[in-house]
């Protein structure tokens, strides 16, 4: 069998005009392509056609036989699925002072039901004897929780079904008592008292503070973001424990503030059709995207024309650097906007006609900074890998991987070019000290 060393990632050839990537993380394996992507189950669930022709058709049955779930033993037709309360996201339009504030933990959701570990849909968590033998017979919501920036290590312990030793870096961080009647603070309460009793190092209570006010709101998510954690969630004072989608718990992320340039109007649809359903723009550093949420209805009929710069709102960066939930914020009437080559007389098209990200256009000139690319090389007997640095106005991107592999890429969003400049130079110094080399 042909495997993928655990953090590593392998280039193979598909049906694109670029190679897929496939990557190992913790014996979660993952592929870059449409069919690994759009599959509706976890990660850790997941093959596709260049998984298998790469590690074996054994090698994927053996891998995802040890990675599924059992269910847990109840009756035919029982629903296993425990009774979850879950979130809204805020959309700044609720007053959240008083609100009791916790991280957003970045594990695996899950429901102790007083005898095992259940997920969301209801698959059984194979967690030592050692582990549950202190938690009581009260059902309680929580998180089982490794670290910050350490979800995939964190599914590829506890989907495991052999109650391995690895479970002894995972704690379950507990945030509600479902079946208590009383108020959230009594619940706390109850939880406190449980840990308490507890006494084991890896079960604890998730820490609560109440929020005084907006401003208090923004600088703990500035905290807590800064640590690399995902965000906050927001209960309510004095709330039930209510079972599904609720209004008094909220998570909160931060938006970021950033600009585009215009590639062509996209058609609406529904209510849309005939007017603006989409912008089509692009980054500075290339990346392609649509911004289809947050226009009147005036500037539907009158969009931004193609080869504007529009600013926009997003909540964070895919891990290939694309805005996760764009909005159009306004159009940028401040400076002067290079044309589209070849578009000044586009006008609104079939959203069919949506560009294809792995074909970036080259005559979008940026009204920013130019972009600056250094790359750094590391040999070894045991090594030879490669460091490379991209800088395009409020980006900063790094590549990193082995030499004569595309390696896998990472970035990040700063508020002005200074900052970005300032993060490229603290970067370069670590590898420099690290014994990595520029390359022409």
């Amino acid at each position: 069998m042909t495997d993928i060393p655990d953090g590593e990632t392998v280039e193979i050839k598909g049906s694109a005009r670029l190679p897929y990537i496939l990557k190992n993380t913790g014996g979660v394996y993952s592929c870059t392509c449409p069919a690994w992507r759009n599959q509706s189950i976890g990660i850790e669930r997941r093959t596709c056609k260049h998984l298998r022709k790469y590690r074996g058709e054994q090698a994927e049955q053996e891998r995802l036989g040890s990675a599924l779930p059992a269910r847990p033993e109840t009756s035919a037709n029982a629903n296993t699925a425990p009774p979850l309360l879950l979130a809204n996201t805020w959309t700044l339009e609720n007053d959240l002072s008083g609100w009791w504030m916790s991280e957003k933990l970045d594990g695996v959701r899950a429901y102790w039901d007083g005898k095992q570990f259940l997920s969301r849909q209801g698959n059984l968590y194979h967690a030592p004897d050692w582990f549950c033998e202190c938690l009581p017979s009260t059902p309680l919501d929580g998180e089982l929780w490794l670290d910050r920036k350490a979800f995939q290590r964190t599914v590829s312990i506890v989907r495991r079904q052999d109650k391995s030793e690895h479970w002894r870096e995972i704690s379950f961080l507990i945030f509600d008592a479902p079946t208590l009647a009383q108020p959230f603070e009594e619940r706390q309460a109850a939880l406190a008292d449980i840990v308490a009793d507890c006494r084991a190092k890896h079960v604890q209570r998730l820490a609560q503070d109440q929020c005084r006010d907006i401003e208090h709101l923004r600088q703990e998510l500035a905290r807590i973001e800064g640590l690399g954690g995902e965000g906050l969630m927001l209960r309510e004072p004095g709330s039930r424990y209510e079972v599904g989608r609720s209004s008094s718990l909220y998570k909160v992320k931060s938006f970021h503030d950033a600009e585009a340039q215009v590639l062509e109007h996209l058609a609406g649809e529904g209510r849309h059709r005939g007017r603006l359903g989409a912008l089509a723009v692009q980054l500075p550093n290339g990346t392609q995207f649509s911004v289809g949420t947050g226009f009147s209805d005036a500037q539907r009929n009158n969009p931004p024309p193609v080869g504007s710069t529009i600013t926009f709102r997003y909540q964070e960066l895919s891990d290939r650097g694309v805005p996760r939930f764009p909005s159009f914020v306004r159009m940028r009437t401040d400076i002067s906007n290079s044309p589209v080559a070849g578009s000044a007389k586009k006008t609104v098209k079939k959203a069919a006609s949506k560009p294809d990200p792995q074909e970036a256009s080259s005559t979008i000139i940026s009204n920013t900074t130019k972009t600056m690319t250094r790359t750094f090389e590391f040999n070894d007997p045991k090594s030879a890998k490669f460091w490379e640095i991209t800088t395009d106005h409020l980006i900063c991107t790094v590549r990193f991987g082995k030499i004569d592999t595309a390696g896998q890429s990472q970035s990040k969003h700063f508020p002005d070019n200074e900052a970005t400049q300032r993060h490229a130079e603290k970067l370069i110094a670590e590898k420099l000290r690290k014994g990595y080399v520029e390359t022409k």
